[in-house]
């Protein structure tokens, strides 16, 4: 399994989760969503001497209450309409192995006392029976809630809380680690290129310092759906990473004829060269690549042709490829935002 940052910004949070996993005791997951919570609850499974077991998840946001205790615990056969058979609940799936309860803040109060009586005696039910069964499970648990502000409204229980939160880990969200961007990207875009068939295409240097200024709420399953897009937009010959952040926003797109600054955060307008770069793409994509000449970009700029050039690169913009020349299209005609071609 590979964890990017365990030498940079997940250093002291890998350090903690290397220390837990050597031993049995119950380990509990803070983050945000998107953060990676269920990587880091795998690695602990993978780096213990449980690690030859079963490791069951369970998404506890996700389970209907009225289900709750078949899921859990299992039920017998005619137990209830549709019980058409015995089942075995995940406790008992997950025996001698770990059970990775993630959001286990979404779990009501009546499954919180049936969960916290297994955790307490080792021992279960199922729905149906009376014959109690023997269960050795290590519980790891998530959440991207507030566990204490839960306990306060009354919301979580304060003694199921002291049973999971022996061992606490903080998985700080990305833009807080920001300095493994860069490793985090390239992953992801070999990830992208593999599922969807294309060449491998890095962000440039602009293209990070561009996705620095975003704050990121979704974490990295955000980005990497932010990568995966972009590689679908530069169809192989670029990353088009503005256009794929601009197109993350899910409302529906504007009608009038007077738009509002664009912008890549919450309330942010872009940035100078974030706006000349977008004039430059726009204005080559008009020219149908053109540079120089009565109908080049150079020319509706009002620039010389060796300025534009220049700023083209130190803004990161490229070529699809060296067999193009001067009359040909630089960029796919209708793309309003590109990235840099330039191989690494």
């Amino acid at each position: 399994m590979i964890i990017i940052g365990q030498t940079k910004g997940l250093k002291k949070t890998m350090r903690n989760v290397r220390l837990v996993a050597k031993t049995d005791s119950s380990a509990l997951i803070l983050g945000e969503t998107g953060a990676g919570k269920e990587m880091i609850a795998r690695y602990i499974h993978e780096h213990s001497y449980r690690k030859k077991q079963p490791f069951i998840r369970v998404n506890c946001g996700a389970i209907p209450s009225e289900l709750i205790d078949s899921e859990l615990f299992g039920h017998e056969k005619g137990s209830f309409t549709g019980a058409t058979h015995r089942k075995k609940g995940w406790f008992e799936q997950a025996d001698d192995g770990v059970l990775f309860l993630d959001e286990i803040g979404e779990l009501s109060l009546p499954a919180q006392v049936r969960l916290l009586r297994v955790l307490q005696e080792g021992t279960l039910t199922r729905v149906g029976s009376e014959q109690p069964i023997n269960v050795d499970v290590r519980i790891i648990a998530a959440t991207h809630r507030d566990l204490n502000k839960a306990v306060s409204q009354g919301r979580f229980r304060e003694d199921l809380l002291f049973r999971i939160n022996i061992f606490p880990i903080w998985l700080p969200p990305l833009r807080q680690r920001f300095i493994d961007l860069d490793d985090l990207c390239k992953h992801l875009s070999h990830k992208a290129s593999t599922k969807l068939g294309l060449p491998v295409r890095f962000p440039t240097e602009s293209q990070i310092e561009y996705l620095k200024q975003y704050d990121w709420p979704g974490n990295i399953r955000e980005l990497q759906g932010i990568i995966e897009r972009a590689a679908i937009l530069g169809e192989g010959h670029y990353l088009a990473i503005e256009d794929s952040l601009v197109l993350s926003d899910p409302s529906p797109p504007h009608t009038s004829e007077t738009h509002s600054p664009p912008t890549t955060q919450r309330d942010r307008p872009l940035t100078l060269d974030e706006v000349i770069r977008r004039h430059i793409v726009q204005t080559l994509n008009d020219c149908h690549g053109r540079i120089e000449g009565p109908f080049g970009a150079a020319k509706r700029l009002d620039v010389h042709p060796s300025t534009l050039r220049s700023k083209m690169k130190n803004l990161g913009i490229g070529r699809q490829s060296a067999h193009h020349d001067e009359t040909n299209p630089v960029f796919p005609v209708g793309v309003s935002g590109v990235g840099s071609t330039t191989k690494r």
